[in-house]
């Protein structure tokens, strides 16, 4: 995409939505790159488009005369990308994704059934790992974009959420605390605990250590469905995320925890570097 182009579009986010972080969010950029491409556009312009203040932004005068211009190419580029793709119909290149067992069952097969029918050629190439090799093949360019339920570690990474997972508690059937509404977190910590790790990434442990706590650890591993069919075995409690609880298939019963406990599913790629197949996928996604 040409640098002006996503100045432009910037600066017409910025502007409906009243801030550099919500047309950020919007655009899938980084705050601090929204700024830097407007006072861009400031200085070559050689005006001021826009009043900062902690409340926002507001179009100054030259602001608002330029504005339909600016908004008028981005229909245009707009117009121009749709009829691209309507002429070679995206008919070849791939689109290579990390991912973890939750998105790849809950997530993607429904955006990919979407993309599909409008982008029959492309392929899809899906690697499953741990949250840290994700991150690192985002980084290297080895997938176009991956999946965190976290801020990535590498720096120069864009993200944005696309989906709030809440942390439940996992328990037997005719376990004696399948009656309540929720379970203390606390009352997690009387039994035997499975512990769901991700490589170096443990997103169970820090909720016992927020409240001062350390669960009876007897068991871990990586594997969602294992978890769920040690449970239903009786040998012992755990936490998963409600994504993967969707469908199980195992005789157990999930509750929320108290307090409640949510982790912000991201998607995660390098800010510039997405090849046009993956960049319209993001649209559908």
């Amino acid at each position: 995409m040409d640098a002006n182009i996503q100045k432009y579009q910037a600066f017409v986010e910025t502007v409906r939505t009243g801030s550099f972080t919500r047309a950020a969010r919007s655009l899938s950029y980084t705050q601090s790159g929204v700024s830097r491409m407007i006072a861009d556009l400031e200085r070559d312009w050689g005006m001021t488009l826009l009043e900062r203040s902690r409340a926002g932004v507001t179009l100054t005068s030259e602001g608002r005369a330029v504005l339909p211009f600016v908004e008028g190419v981005c229909d245009d580029y707009r117009r121009l990308e749709s009829q691209i793709d309507d002429l070679n119909g995206l008919a070849a290149g791939s689109i290579r994704i990390g991912t973890f067992s939750s998105v790849a069952t809950h997530i993607l097969p429904k955006v990919i059934g979407r993309f599909q029918k409008d982008y029959p050629a492309i392929e899809y190439e899906l690697l499953m790992g741990d949250y840290t090799e994700i991150d690192g093949w985002v980084a290297s360019g080895r997938v176009d974009f991956g999946f965190l339920p976290r801020v990535p570690r590498y720096s120069g990474l864009a993200e944005r959420v696309v989906e709030r997972d809440e942390l439940m508690a996992v328990l037997p059937v005719g376990h004696r605390l399948a009656g309540e509404a929720s379970v203390p977190v606390s009352a997690l910590c009387e039994e035997p605990f499975i512990v769901l790790e991700r490589g170096q990434d443990d997103e169970i442990t820090p909720i016992f250590e927020r409240a001062g706590l350390s669960p009876n650890a007897r068991f871990s591993t990586w594997d969602d469905y294992a978890i769920m069919s040690m449970v239903e075995s009786g040998l012992g409690l755990s936490i998963l995320p409600a994504l993967i609880l969707r469908r199980n298939p195992y005789a157990i019963v999930t509750k929320p925890l108290e307090p409640a406990t949510y982790r912000d599913i991201r998607v995660v790629y390098r800010e510039g570097a997405l090849p046009r197949a993956a960049r319209r996928f993001l649209e559908y996604l």
